[in-house]
């Protein structure tokens, strides 16, 4: 490290950005000029693009200063034309190939918004592909549905969650899941899950989910971020555009043409001042280079590129009601959306089934972790993802599983104690319960993608594990 090191702290942020559409992106561009919008039955949501990312500024010599400064102020983003309404007769006539449905799949929820734990995409691709003329959309893959799959002559299975989670070793009989593979491949059905990419997509599982207890604003929780092609800044100085030119050539030499980008400007003080953007591949070596010109070395800074928020896309929703509603009429209206005749209820301290609901915070399936700390009259989320896909196995290895409790739902028993002592409501669902009736909602968002060959269908045999008795 040079003797010259200095620690700052910047932040930048992009003013406004161009999106460019083509005609098969099938996606509107309205709904991402804002964070909060007021919740409709069924929001369309769109595949994002992110605009630049902005930065953070590491110390000279990679030392991060973990500070930021206050952002200046943005010009809001720009207006989109309206959202266009597309029919079957917009689309292509004939059959599909596979790769075909998955663009229209991808489109309508970009993997990319997806958590970084999750297994999602196309898990089961058969050997020999063919013309997609059945598409069925399941909350879980189980015989059930594989049954049911099977009897309709099913080309690509649409699991919200993966079949395929953990990694596999062997693929055998003894085991449920394993099996399920083995009989698609046989019947050279392809399985394709989307998972936290519907949870988190601006008019997906969340905003269905929120949307049940009636119009407001609607913020997002933990927010998404878009990918951004290069991840680091480095600014520094030479002292001639001969110097600069050599340098340019050596950082060239660090990594390929289009991982480097750069710009100069010489100030009234003498020496040209020097901004360049590498990948992450092209970091280390790209700063070794630098530290071997006197000039840069005194006055390299590198900065850290952060992904740039994505507007409305994100895990959880937290709700702002219009119209206040009682935690009773919250728990019908509830009942109704998800079609359920019974849901669990935790009143919070020194509340009664008249208390008012002003906000609300929801996330569908397993949200412990993302509603955790959230301020709001009432908690809605789902069922437990370990405990969840335990049962779903130990359905499958003895007759009956019988649960008296019900436990422990989405959240443990203990984390209900302590939203319940912060004077929060608690509504649990069981974990697919909280999900299941988006599938209606997205088969009519990707039928209308789809030309008139391609049926797309809702699964009768898919169930929550559990059942109240």
């Amino acid at each position: 490290m040079s003797p010259g090191c200095r620690s700052l702290s910047r932040t930048f942020f992009s003013l406004s950005y161009p999106r460019r559409c083509t005609w098969r992106s099938l996606t509107s561009k309205a709904a991402l000029c804002s964070s909060a919008s007021a919740v409709s039955p069924t929001p369309p949501p769109l595949s994002p693009t992110p605009p630049p990312p902005s930065t953070a500024l590491y110390g000279h010599c990679l030392l991060f200063t973990g500070q930021r400064a206050s952002a200046p102020r943005r010009s809001p983003p720009p207006r989109l034309p309206p959202a266009r309404r597309f029919s079957r007769s917009a689309c292509p006539p004939g059959p599909m190939e596979l790769k075909e449905v998955l663009q229209v799949l991808e489109q309508l929820a970009p993997l990319s918004l997806a958590e970084s734990w999750d297994n999602v995409g196309l898990l089961v691709e058969p050997s020999e592909s063919r013309p997609v003329k059945t598409v069925l959309l399941t909350n879980d893959l189980t015989d059930a549905v594989m049954d049911e799959a099977e009897a309709m002559s099913c080309d690509l299975v649409v699991s919200y969650h993966p079949p395929l989670f953990r990694p596999i070793k062997r693929l055998v009989q003894r085991d449920w899941k394993q099996k399920l593979v083995i009989r698609a491949l046989e019947a050279r059905m392809a399985i394709f899950s989307p998972h936290t990419s519907w949870d988190s997509v601006k008019g997906g599982v969340n905003d269905w989910l929120v949307g049940g207890l009636g119009s407001g604003q609607v913020s997002v929780l933990s927010q998404a971020a878009g990918a951004a092609s290069q991840s680091h800044k480095l600014e520094f100085t030479v002292t001639s555009a001969e110097e600069l030119h050599g340098v340019m050539e050596e950082l060239k030499a660090c990594g390929s043409e289009s991982t480097l980008q750069h710009s100069a400007n010489r100030p009234d003080n003498g020496g040209v001042h020097v901004s360049v953007t590498c990948s992450d591949s092209a970091l280390t070596p790209s700063v070794q280079t630098l530290l071997r010109h006197n000039a840069a070395s005194h006055s390299l800074s590198i900065l850290k590129l952060e992904k740039p928020p994505l507007p409305g896309h994100g895990q959880g929703r937290l709700i702002a009601l219009d119209q206040p509603v009682t935690v009773a009429t919250a728990v019908q209206k509830m009942k109704s959306h998800l079609g359920l005749s019974h849901l669990r209820l935790a009143l919070g301290s020194g509340r009664t089934p008249e208390s008012s609901v002003c906000t609300a915070a929801v996330c569908a399936g397993s949200g412990a972790s993302v509603l955790n700390g959230v301020t709001a009259d009432l908690y809605i989320t789902g069922g437990h993802l370990k405990h969840y896909h335990e049962l779903h196995s130990k359905r499958f290895q003895i007759m009956t599983f019988v649960t008296l409790s019900l436990g422990p739902g989405e959240m443990s028993h203990h984390e209900v104690l302590d939203a319940a002592a912060a004077g929060t409501s608690v509504i649990l669902s069981d974990h697919s319960n909280s999900e299941r009736g988006f599938l209606a909602v997205f088969r009519e968002k990707l039928a209308v993608r789809l030309p008139d060959s391609v049926t797309v269908a809702v699964s009768k045999a898919d169930r929550d594990p559990l059942e109240v008795v």
